[in-house]
Order: structure tokens, then C-alpha cells, then sequence
């Protein structure tokens, strides 16, 4: 440890000469990439300084243990337990630190979510889960956009994508991949009979131009006039997009805005970062075999939350948390089951070799 947070010193003094150097400065990219670097390793240091010094304070107590004075010698025990205590703790905050972080954290994202199994009423789900998002992303003081959706005459979406942006979006947002399930008695439902219905969550981190490179000729762009949720035209132009990424497969659409130029960059938007997240997916894979995470695994069609009504609990399957909040939960009120997720993915982290 001791060593290692040297190198990460000497790197962090290197980081503050070369923001200062003019060619860094002249550079964009490099400055971008530079600072970020230096504002990750800014959160480390007075830790690890405050390491290094306990570390000379133990050593130079013991020392003092081979006193004659006896007096000395235990001020100097009673320094040396106090100190270790301290050590201690400070490695246990310096290892969290130190996990190596997702590139992708502190990205914008993109969300997906669409309605499963349960008809009408895993729209109305979708429509909720869309709305405790939008809540949080509110609460967190992000910015949402919605890019498209598909409704449904009762209020819900049979699919809704929409953008959040701010501080560490993704870092936060990436637990929510998955299948979600509620259990409640439908609006729809006459006979009073409990249902168990599920939505679809997809979160992709926003993808860069400089990470997704899409050729022209790899894309076969159509036009089509926007329609609503019964299907009606809602405009008399061919403002709505559909791109198909030939090599792929992958098809998106969008018409939400009214001007086709607005949809087609969003519809691209939405297709770079759906073939960042097939990138990423595919490196994932390669790496199951040497770290099972129950966390963050990416896969989207594992089941990890259960929204049930009539016990007014909410369970998330990956950590098995249950919590009795669901009201506050669906008004976004969802840092408490986040956060426990992070702690199980460091702590799988720091276990891991990886």
C-alpha cells in the first residue's frame, strides 16, 4: 500500500505540471483528458498523504519502545494503538478509492425502458417507472429529455427512451438494467384479481463521437410521417426517422420531435450508444469467466426487482434488500437501494483479483 500510494502522488504532482504545460493547454482532448485524470486522483490524496504520515509516526513510536523511560514507553504504546486504529480505517476508505473506476461513470446516459408481459398494464408499469426516474434525475438536479416513446391510449408506453444528463449519471443510473416486475391489482381489472406484470430497463452510457465511428453507408435512413398513440398522423410532413444499422441489424426510431433534422440526431444518438453498450456487452462476456458480478452484470433480461403493492415492499433480487418505502421509492426516492448496490459491487470488487 505504502508504495502505491507513492507512485499515485508522484503521478498527481506529474498530472499539475502537465495542465500547466502549453501544449497540453492547446490540446483539447488532452486537457480534457488529463484533468479528469487529476480530479480522480484528487480525491485520493490527502488520504494517502495522511497514510504516509501515520505510517512514519508508527515507525518512529516504535522506536521509543526501547526507551529506558518508562514513561515514554507507554505514551508511546498508547500513541502507536491509537495511530493503528486510524491506519486501519484509512486502508479500508484508501482500497474503496483505489477500486479501479468504470470509464463510463461519470457519462450522460440513455434509457430504454419497455413494457414486457402483462399487456396494458406493463405499459402503465413502464409509464411508472419512466415517472421514478424522471423524479430522481429532478431530485439529483440532472436534465431528462425524452427522444421517443410510444403510448398508449390509458397513459402508458409500450417503449420510452430518454436522455439524462449531469454529474456521474451513468455511474448511478447503470443498476437499473434489467427486468423489473410489479405485483398489484390493475386499474383494469374489475375482478379485484392480483397481477404480475414486468418492464423491460435498458441504460446505456451516452456514446462519444470519438468512440462510435458510423460509416454512411452502413446506415439506411427512411422517413415516415409521425403518428400518435391510436395511430392517427399527427403531422402532415415526414418529420419522423427510422435508421437501420445494416451490419448489426439494429433498428431506431424517432418522431417526437417536429423537425426531422432533431429526430434523425437523436435517433443517432440513441443508435451509437446501443452499439457502445453491444460493445461493452460483448467484452463483458469475455471477462464472465474470471468475475461472476451479481450486481452489474449488463444483463438485461435478469429479473432484479420486484415491486409489490398489496405488501407495499420493494425487493431487489441481486442483494436480496427489501424495503418498505414503495410510494417514496416510485416518487424517486431511490438512493438508498442505489447505494447499497455500489457497496456490493466494491465489495465484490475488492475481492476480486480483477
Amino acid at each position: 500500500m505504502k508504495e502505491k500510494l507513492k507512485q499515485i502522488i508522484d503521478r498527481f504532482k506529474e498530472l499539475e505540471s502537465l495542465l500547466a504545460d502549453p501544449k497540453i493547454i492547446s490540446d483539447n482532448d488532452k486537457l480534457k483528458e488529463t484533468a479528469k485524470e487529476h480530479t480522480h486522483i484528487n480525491i485520493v490524496i490527502p488520504k494517502a498523504n495522511r497514510y504516509l504520515v501515520l505510517v512514519n509516526e508508527i515507525e518512529e513510536n516504535k522506536l521509543l519502545l526501547n526507551s529506558d523511560d518508562d514513561e515514554l514507553k507507554s505514551l508511546a504504546m498508547e500513541e502507536i494503538s491509537q495511530m493503528e486504529k486510524e491506519l486501519i480505517e484509512l486502508e479500508d476508505e484508501l482500497k474503496i478509492l483505489l477500486i479501479p473506476k468504470d470509464p463510463n461513470d461519470d457519462k450522460n446516459t440513455i434509457i430504454e425502458i419497455r413494457a414486457g408481459t402483462g399487456g396494458e398494464e406493463a405499459a402503465l408499469f413502464a409509464a411508472d417507472l419512466f415517472r421514478m426516474y424522471s423524479k430522481f434525475a429532478e431530485i439529483n438536479g440532472w436534465t431528462r429529455e425524452v427522444m421517443a416513446s410510444n403510448g398508449t391510449g390509458i397513459g402508458g408506453f409500450k417503449e420510452i427512451i430518454f436522455s439524462v444528463k449531469g454529474s456521474s449519471v451513468y455511474g448511478m443510473m447503470k443498476f437499473e438494467s434489467g427486468v423489473h416486475r410489479v405485483q398489484r391489482v390493475p386499474k383494469t381489472e374489475t375482478g379485484g384479481r392480483l397481477h404480475t406484470s414486468a418492464a423491460t430497463v435498458a441504460v446505456l452510457p451516452e456514446a462519444e463521437d470519438a468512440e462510435i465511428d458510423v460509416s454512411e453507408s452502413d446506415l439506411k435512413i427512411d422517413t415516415y410521417r409521425a403518428s400518435g398513440a391510436g395511430g392517427q398522423h399527427v403531422n402532415k410532413t415526414e418529420s419522423a426517422i427510422r435508421i437501420t444499422h445494416i451490419p448489426t441489424g439494429l433498428v431506431v426510431t424517432c418522431q417526437d420531435e417536429k423537425s426531422q433534422h432533431k429526430n434523425r440526431t437523436a435517433a443517432m444518438k440513441v443508435l451509437k450508444s446501443r452499439l457502445l453498450a453491444q460493445e461493452e456487452e460483448r467484452l463483458a462476456k469475455e471477462r464472465a469467466d474470471a468475475r461472476k458480478s451479481m450486481v452489474s452484470t449488463g444483463d438485461r433480461s435478469a429479473k432484479i426487482r420486484t415491486y409489490n403493492f398489496p405488501q407495499g415492499r420493494v425487493t431487489d433480487h441481486r442483494i436480496n434488500f427489501t424495503s418498505y418505502k414503495l410510494n417514496e421509492i416510485l416518487d424517486g426516492d431511490i438512493t438508498e437501494v442505489i447505494e447499497k448496490l455500489k457497496i456490493a459491487e466494491q465489495q465484490e470488487l475488492m475481492a476480486s483479483d480483477i
